[in-house]
C-alpha cells in the first residue's frame, strides 16, 4: 500500500493554522508542522503551536527567519542562529528527534544547506527532513496545487507532501477532495517519514545527503 505524510510549513499563522487544525481533527489526520522560530515569540502563534502538539501533531524547526537559504548564506554564525536559536524557541514543543527542515523554494540541492549547516545538524543530533512533493500552494493560481499533488502520488511509494498553513487553510475544500482521493486510491496517511526523506537521522548521515552537500564538501 502506498503512503502519504502531510507536512505544513511556515506557521503558526493565526486564522489559518487554527482552521487547519480543525480540519485535521475532523479527518483524524496527524501531521508535522515545521514552524518558523521567530514567530513563536508571539503569544497567539505560540498557543497555536501548543495546540498542534497537544492534538498529536509533531513540531519541527523550519529555521529562525526563513530568509536566505543556508546553502547560499551559511556561515557557522548564521547556522547557529537559524537552526540553534530556532530550536531554543521551540523548546518543549520540539519532537524528541529534533526535526529540522531547511528552506529552499521547494527545490532540493546544495543551495539549502552549507557544509557548516550539515556539520551542525550532525553534531547536535538533529533529524533532517526533506520532501518529494511540493505542489506550490503559495503560487498563483493557488488552486493549481491540487492537480500537481495528485500527479505526484504516482511518482513514489511514499509521498512527503509540503503545504503551507497560510495558503492551504483557505482551500480546505480542495484539501477535503484530496483526502477523499487518497481514500479512493487506498493510500495510507501516516505521520512518520521514509528513509529517502531523512538524509540525517538524529545526527547520523543517511541516504540522500550527498545531493544536498556542497560540491567541495569533505566527506
Amino acid at each position: 500500500m502506498k503512503r502519504l505524510t502531510f507536512t505544513f510549513d511556515n506557521g503558526p499563522c493565526p486564522g489559518a493554522t487554527d482552521r487547519l487544525l480543525d480540519f485535521l481533527a475532523e479527518r483524524r489526520i496527524k501531521a508535522t508542522f515545521f514552524v518558523i522560530g521567530h514567530l513563536l515569540a508571539d503569544p497567539d502563534r505560540r498557543r497555536l503551536a501548543d495546540r498542534a502538539k497537544a492534538e498529536g501533531h509533531w513540531i519541527g524547526n523550519h529555521t529562525f527567519s526563513h530568509a536566505t537559504p543556508l546553502g547560499v548564506d551559511g556561515s557557522p554564525e548564521r547556522v547557529r542562529h537559524e537552526i540553534g536559536d530556532a530550536q531554543c524557541q521551540l523548546g518543549a514543543l520540539s519532537h524528541p528527534a529534533k526535526f529540522f527542515r531547511p528552506n529552499g523554494g521547494g527545490e532540493l540541492g546544495p543551495h539549502v544547506l552549507s557544509g557548516a549547516a550539515i556539520d551542525y545538524l550532525k553534531e547536535h543530533r538533529f533529524t533532517l527532513v526533506t520532501w518529494n512533493s511540493v505542489p506550490g500552494d503559495w503560487k498563483e493560481p493557488h488552486e493549481a496545487w491540487f492537480a500537481r499533488a495528485l500527479a505526484d502520488l504516482d511518482k513514489d511509494p511514499w509521498t512527503v507532501l509540503v503545504l503551507h498553513d497560510e495558503h492551504i487553510a483557505q482551500m480546505t475544500d480542495l484539501l477535503e477532495r484530496f483526502c477523499d482521493e487518497l481514500e479512493r486510491r487506498t493510500i495510507e496517511i501516516v505521520q512518520d517519514f521514509p528513509a529517502a526523506c531523512v538524509p540525517i537521522d538524529r545526527g547520523r548521515p543517511g541516504e540522500g545527503l550527498s545531493r544536498l552537500e556542497p560540491a567541495n564538501a569533505v566527506r
